[in-house]
């Protein structure tokens, strides 16, 4: 690898979302060493991206496969999903070398299993796990901790998305299929400081987005990861997530195509608006975030907590999200090139 750059093993590098990471590593000046299953995969890749250590194959039901996958890096981060499957194996392994562990899962379960079983050993250990370090459950709790600002707690949490459109990625759609294996007929939504589990349809509500967008149909309570992060270090008892009527119609779609890229980096034309409120008492603060692609956007996300973490800019150790261990406001500034903010 070249002389100078730190080697972070990235785990399930070839699909959607890692290559994204992967180029986004080799901007920043680190060695992506990519690894999964995939050999012919590995190789493809390392020869597109010229990457001199090559690939390494390994699997999650593979201890010792994942012991050499991450031999010798600073960190991991995985990109593989389904999460319920992988995120355990690879904690594990990035706790048996020592090294940090990130992902960009956005599967409530998975990453409600990462904190319960993870939390106290992580701190234990000084380990850094950060799981949804990503477009969801990353960004949206960004957004909401910068939002609180002095505040010490808050009523309700509102994180309402408006994509332009939504093709899901194979690997989105097998998480979700994986996710919705788990939950059966039920979906999730916290209210009082709990979750509860619901029969019922999720409501059809308006939300009102800044402008140029105003007014649109959401599917209201269309619980994502932010919803798991945000009052794990925050103490707001109702947190609800918001996803355009349009965008959850695409997603439910069994024939919505995966995305292809419109530029030369992979981004597809896909726009987005993350418009978070704050409520307390008679009191309301807003952050809002614009940007392109969510999947492109999840890798500037994640490499710069990686940096943070590498470079000892957290607050705290053990499994945390990102508001909780980043300084929200300053992260978010540093997000300047990919993400137009007004909070």
């Amino acid at each position: 690898m070249e002389s100078g750059r730190r080697p972070v093993a990235v785990f399930g590098a070839y699909g959607h979302t890692g290559r994204f990471v992967v180029a986004e590593l080799l901007a920043r000046g680190y060695a992506p060493i990519p690894s999964g299953c995939d050999a012919k995969a590995l190789e493809e890749l390392a020869e597109e991206y010229g990457l001199e250590a090559g690939g390494r194959v390994a699997s999650a039901d593979d201890a010792a496969s994942l012991d050499r996958a991450l031999a010798g890096t600073a960190a991991v981060v995985n990109c593989a999903g389904p999460f319920a499957s992988t995120a355990g194996p690879v904690i594990e392994a990035a706790l048996r070398a020592g090294v940090p562990y990130l992902d960009v899962a956005a599967e409530i379960e998975a990453n409600l299993d990462t904190f319960a079983h993870y939390r106290d050993r992580a701190e234990a250990e000084r380990a850094v796990i950060v799981p949804a370090m990503a477009f969801f459950g990353g960004l949206g709790d960004l957004l909401a901790t910068a939002a609180m600002g002095d505040w010490t707690s808050a009523d309700e949490a509102h994180i309402a998305y408006a994509l332009s459109s939504w093709y899901p990625t194979a690997g989105t759609r097998l998480s979700g299929a994986v996710s919705r294996e788990r939950r059966g007929e039920r979906r999730l939504r916290y209210r009082g400081g709990r979750w509860e589990h619901r029969t019922d349809a999720a409501p059809t509500l308006d939300w009102d987005f800044p402008p140029p967008l105003g007014r649109r149909p959401v599917i209201g309570e269309f619980t994502m990861a932010d919803v798991v992060t945000v009052p794990l270090h925050l103490a707001i008892p109702d947190v609800t997530t918001y996803m355009s009527a349009e965008a959850a119609r695409d997603l439910a779609a069994p024939d919505t195509p995966a995305p292809t890229a419109a530029d030369g980096s992979g981004r597809s034309d896909q726009t987005f608006l993350v418009d978070v409120v704050i409520r307390s008492g008679g009191a309301e603060r807003r952050a809002t975030a614009r940007g392109r692609d969510i999947y492109a956007v999840t890798a500037p996300l994640v490499v710069e907590a990686l940096d943070r973490v590498l470079t000892g800019r957290t607050r705290t150790v053990g499994v945390a999200s990102a508001g909780e261990i980043f300084d929200a406001a300053d992260f978010l500034r540093a997000l300047g090139p990919h993400i137009a903010l007004d909070a």
